[in-house]
């Protein structure tokens, strides 16, 4: 009876990290539109945050106590690192939507905003667990994939700036929104960050 190889102990940690990541991604865009109760919203992204930071502080210590790793160590963690940033954003975006007790579902970029968040969470995911089976080049798939949702990114901030500035004119409102707007372009930057991570890896191990 042959036994089945047990998968290495980061990339299965990374592999939750990326779970993760699509959980909160799933989250954030389906009650981003709909915000009847933004504490909650905001506590809930706070939980996905935290174990995400949970994974992070696992995988160091791991690497501390560990010779040898799948993959050179400083991949592993920047890997580690460029996962914990998308959720970081993720999680600090919902946190100024508390903050600054903004409730209003009718922000179309918002929804473009996290569906493009959405959509690289996923890519991220497949991607992390190709990682984990060794399918190195397989992988460019999604960091092409990855690269193209954040020229979306990109081209929605400029068209968000662009309607911000014609149509509000209250100065408060004006500067939460803009950095709301930005922060959510940040992070898909952040998604993009993962994706570079995973092309450098794939260059040193093909």
């Amino acid at each position: 009876m042959k036994l089945k190889k047990k998968k290495d102990y980061f990339f299965e940690t990374l592999e939750n990290m990326a779970d993760t990541v699509v959980q909160a991604a799933d989250y954030f865009s389906q009650h981003v539109s709909n915000l009847q109760d933004v504490t909650l919203f905001a506590n809930e992204m706070k939980k996905y945050e935290s174990k995400c930071d949970d994974y992070v502080h696992t995988i160091i210590t791991e690497l501390n106590k560990t010779f040898i790793t799948p993959i050179e160590r400083d991949d592993i963690m920047e890997l580690t690192t460029t996962l914990d940033d998308v959720l970081d954003g993720l999680e600090a975006t919902a946190s100024r939507f508390y903050m600054y007790q903004l409730t209003d579902p009718d922000d179309e970029f918002v929804i473009q905003f996290a569906e493009i968040l959405r959509q690289s969470a996923y890519e991220i995911q497949k991607a992390i667990h190709l990682l984990s089976q060794k399918k190195l080049l397989a992988i460019r798939e999604y960091t092409i994939r990855l690269n193209d949702l954040e020229n979306q990114g990109d081209e929605v901030l400029r068209m968000c700036i662009k309607h911000l500035f014609a149509t509000v004119s209250d100065p408060i409102e004006l500067i939460k929104r803009k950095e709301i707007y930005e922060r959510l372009e940040t992070t898909t930057d952040a998604c993009e960050d993962v994706a570079n991570v995973l092309e450098s890896i794939i260059m040193r191990n093909s």
